[in-house]
């Protein structure tokens, strides 16, 4: 081997290296000199071209901006926000495809907007940005919702756990971006489960957290409660490292609330196991399959080996079915129901049934759906008052064929439309508790499946530091990243 060959060598040896790293050790090194924000754009890019042709995770990508803004990054010593919690120091990161990052293109995977270029960057990528990220790529999303990430711009995103499944989503692209090490962070948001689906499926991690923890753009709905913008990583600590990076209170996000005292990292650091856990199979509401069951199942005992008391049983989340149905119709469609009247001819059917389904809601619906929401919150309320974790999967099916584009069945039983599967993510959203997504095992075929955790309302310490024991009892962390399997 000459001496050019030792050099290549050595360089992929040394980006193959980086990538593998956790995003805390990687931060730490930043912090400490020893890597330049620049050497991570290269690395990260490197891994990306190497692994895209056969995930498509990343199809937006911006290297040569994100290289302009690491080395001005480099000459700054004396920062502003260098000494607040979150600080990541020149670390690259992933956008999902739905929020927008100023000069760059947001398509939320329709042909409508597939030259919406944008000028200023939403509240979410500027906190992120403010607290040292430097978005390089934006990560693939389903058509303008869903759970199964493809659209007619971009294509399907593969998992790569095994090539011919989906990732979920709507967060997909950038939960399979972090599986694959194209990514140390990535941007997520949740209305169903879109953050919580996906990494479920992709054996990463996903928090949900509390309504008003992290700001959105000015293109959603001000008040609404259902969506929120969250964080997604490889395992709990760089999860919680991420959400003190991104917890804001801006001043155009009405339900954003202040960043805590202590910082998110400290419920790991100093973690301690909780006292009463309920784990229930299926919430109560509908069916689940047997083998994800019970691989929860095992996965939640985990908190026993701790001295922790796991029970199986949980609230009554009665109606929550309906209520979520009712109230993601009535947000879609006030969002997006001009689509039908300027191009409905290019809008994909599932979002046409869906606003549809919001514009012929009537009173009596709404006001039926809102009473039940009120109703599932006080009962958590009252559940959290004798336990401190509440643990169901993540989603009631594994991984499906990435060329189905949704789940039409469980256990026999015909569902009724495109979201029905998605229902134990979607009724703990009408709780507005804090809800994160562990890997707790795999399937017989080598499928990831995830654990939902949900903690107390505004409980986001606590869920982290109980997650972070789980996750290091089960194992399962160290195994990311992965190269794509066929």
């Amino acid at each position: 081997m000459n001496s050019q060959q030792n050099d290549i060598a050595s360089q992929a040896s040394s980006t193959n290296e980086l990538v593998e790293m956790t995003a805390t050790e990687v931060v730490g090194l930043l912090k400490k000199g020893d890597v330049t924000p620049l050497e991570l754009v290269d690395a990260a890019a490197a891994r990306i071209e190497a692994v895209e042709p056969q995930i498509n995770a990343l199809p937006i990508r911006f290297f040569d901006e994100a290289r302009d803004a690491a080395k001005a990054f480099a000459a700054q010593k004396d920062h502003p926000g260098a000494g607040r919690p979150g600080w990541l120091a020149g670390l690259p990161v992933a956008v999902k495809d739905y929020n927008d990052v100023a000069g760059q293109i947001t398509t939320y995977g329709s042909p409508i907007f597939a030259e919406n270029r944008v000028e200023e960057s939403d509240y979410t990528v500027v906190t992120l940005e403010e607290s040292g990220g430097i978005p390089m790529a934006k990560s693939n999303v389903p058509e303008i919702a869903g759970a199964n990430t493809f659209n007619p711009v971009f294509g399907a995103t593969r998992n790569p756990w095994d090539l011919t499944r989906t990732v979920g989503g709507s967060s997909g692209g950038s939960a399979c971006a972090l599986a694959t090490g194209e990514a140390w962070l990535a941007t997520g948001n949740d209305l169903g489960g879109s953050l919580r689906i996906p990494a479920s499926y992709c054996g990463i991690v996903g928090l949900r957290p509390s309504v008003g923890r992290v700001p959105r753009g000015k293109g959603l709905l001000p008040f609404d409660p259902l969506w929120v913008e969250g964080p997604m990583a490889r395992n709990v600590a760089d999860c919680a490292l991420m959400l003190d990076s991104l917890a804001h209170a801006h001043p155009r996000d009405p339900l954003a609330i202040p960043r805590p005292e202590k910082p998110f990292v400290q419920a790991v650091k100093n973690a301690s196991p909780p006292k009463r856990v309920a784990y229930s199979p299926d919430l109560g509401l509908s069916l689940v399959d047997p083998e994800v069951a019970e691989i929860c199942r095992k996965g939640a005992q985990g908190f026993a080996d701790m001295g922790t008391t796991v029970e199986e049983t949980c609230p009554d989340l009665g109606g929550g079915i309906d209520a979520f149905q009712t109230l993601r119709a009535v947000l879609v469609a006030t969002l997006r129901g001009d689509l039908l009247e300027t191009d409905r001819e290019r809008v994909a059917p599932e979002i046409i049934w869906n606003i549809e389904k919001g514009q012929n809601i009537t009173a009596d619906e709404v006001l039926s759906a809102e009473r039940v929401r009120a109703r599932i919150f006080h009962e958590m309320t009252r559940f959290f008052e004798t336990h401190d974790l509440l643990a169901c999967p993540t989603v009631t099916v594994p991984p499906y064929k990435v060329d189905q584009r949704f789940p039409t069945e469980i256990g026999g039983q015909t569902l009724t439309s495109y979201i029905d599967w998605m229902f134990l993510t979607f009724v703990i959203t009408l709780t507005g508790c804090p809800a994160i997504s562990i890997p707790c095992g795999t399937t017989k075929d080598g499928l990831p499946v995830g654990l939902q955790l949900i903690g107390k309302p505004r409980g986001d310490f606590d869920l982290l530091s109980s997650a972070h024991l789980l996750e290091d009892a089960l194992g399962l962390a160290k195994q990311m990243p992965i190269l794509p399997r066929s």
